[in-house]
């Protein structure tokens, strides 16, 4: 389920907030956009509009990743996210990927002092163990991108953005008769899908004015 760049900024900062604002959670759609667009503990710093995050929490409702309720006391809908659940993450767990969607690849030293908001680890190993746990579900949650050159400790890294190699539109190649297959002599894979669909369509018109060619004949 990758999730987009703002989708991301959303989820962290729902959890952040949910932690170091307990009282003001869940978030109302202005204090959310404040979150997102703070210019303290944000990297990159954004600059997103009202209507983009919306957007952005809607398409988290429909994944399971967050919730909109509004009590009877209050004045407008508020936001929560559903991490806990949707992933089967604790406490700890959640705090490490909260500041890794927030600030991007960071060394287990850093995500330490990051978190000490969220929770508090006893040192730096317990850190890397709870990091490692991550790797080692059937779906990994973080990768170790080893060390950044002048650094001691290895960076680490969330992986719940979209692959843009594997997101790209996939086109059956076409062979030469016209018919779709694996074995194609002349693939038309490249370009956009809307520039694909166009050379099939001429593709085809040209089959048609043969066959009525061959019929008049």
């Amino acid at each position: 389920m990758p999730l987009t760049d703002i989708e991301l900024r959303v989820l962290g900062s729902l959890v952040e907030k949910e932690s170091t604002t307990p009282e003001s959670y869940p978030l109302t759609s202005q204090a959310l956009v404040t979150a997102c667009n703070q210019k303290t503990s944000r990297d990159p710093v954004t600059n997103y509009h009202l209507q983009d995050v919306l957007e952005a929490v809607q398409r988290l409702r429909d994944k399971g990743l967050a919730s909109t309720v509004q009590e009877v006391s209050d004045r407008v809908p508020k936001h929560r996210h559903k991490l806990a659940q949707a992933w089967s993450v604790n406490a700890e767990e959640l705090a490490l990927l909260s500041v890794l969607m927030l600030r991007g690849a960071q060394t287990p030293g850093e995500l330490r002092t990051r978190t000490d908001r969220y929770v508090s680890f006893a040192d730096v190993p317990a850190v890397e163990r709870v990091l490692v746990g991550l790797t080692e579900r059937p779906a990994p949650l973080v990768e170790n991108l080893g060390r950044a050159p002048g650094q001691s400790q290895d960076r680490w890294v969330h992986k719940l953005g979209a692959d843009e190699e594997r997101m790209q539109p996939r086109v059956r190649p076409r062979r030469v008769d016209g018919a779709e297959g694996d074995h194609a002599a002349a693939p038309e894979s490249s370009g956009s899908p809307l520039a694909v669909l166009l050379r099939r369509m001429e593709a085809l018109e040209r089959r048609v004015d043969e066959l009525e060619s061959r019929l008049a004949e």
